[in-house]
């Protein structure tokens, strides 16, 4: 699939290049990012170059993880995300925010804005979300978003060679008022 730009009135969100890597390597430094999410700690420039050269383009040329970077209107990366495939029509979504640019509201309006592309084009039916517990910070987004939190599954994370706990939830087009590509049969209450 070919990569996208999507626009908000607040947010241009755009896949990463070279000219980003600087950027990418400088918000990794974070300790937050690199204790809740799974990218390598120490975070080397190397990583980044890696991430913005060849794994983002990649998974936008073979379908596999679709990653936005997450940049205001002046240029500054605020954040960054990406929905990976799971299953047929199931992507499990990512993202971070830059230190500076928290709690903004630049996560969840790039989470909407990314989740209701992936629905209409990329003919996804669910998003899943996936965060370790203790990871508050990401399940205040995935609750913004509409997410439906499912549950804790254990040992479900692995990161940095430790299994941990994660907190589960999912997104369906009839959250965002969306059709589904396949019907969906609800389990009786």
């Amino acid at each position: 699939m070919d990569p996208v730009t999507l626009t908000t009135d607040r947010l241009l969100l755009r896949t990463v290049g070279p000219q980003d890597t600087d950027a990418v390597y400088d918000a990794c430094q974070d300790p937050d990012i690199q204790r809740w999410t799974t990218i390598p700690s120490p975070y080397l420039r190397e990583h980044a170059q890696g991430f913005t050269e060849q794994m983002v383009p990649d998974g936008w040329a073979d379908g596999s993880m679709f990653t936005l970077g997450v940049f205001l209107h002046s240029g500054e990366l605020a954040g960054m995300l990406g929905i990976t495939m799971r299953a047929l029509g199931v992507g499990e979504i990512g993202f971070w925010a830059t230190k500076q640019h928290r709690a903004n509201g630049y996560i969840t309006e790039a989470v909407l804005t990314t989740c209701r592309w992936a629905f209409v084009h990329a003919a996804l039916d669910r998003v899943e979300w996936r965060a370790e517990v203790g990871n508050r910070a990401s399940r205040a987004v995935a609750e913004h978003s509409g997410f439906t939190i499912e549950g804790t599954l254990r040992a479900a994370v692995n990161n940095k060679g430790v299994r941990r706990d994660s907190w589960v939830g999912s997104l369906l087009p009839s959250d965002l008022g969306l059709p589904s590509t396949a019907p969906y049969l609800p389990a009786p209450s």
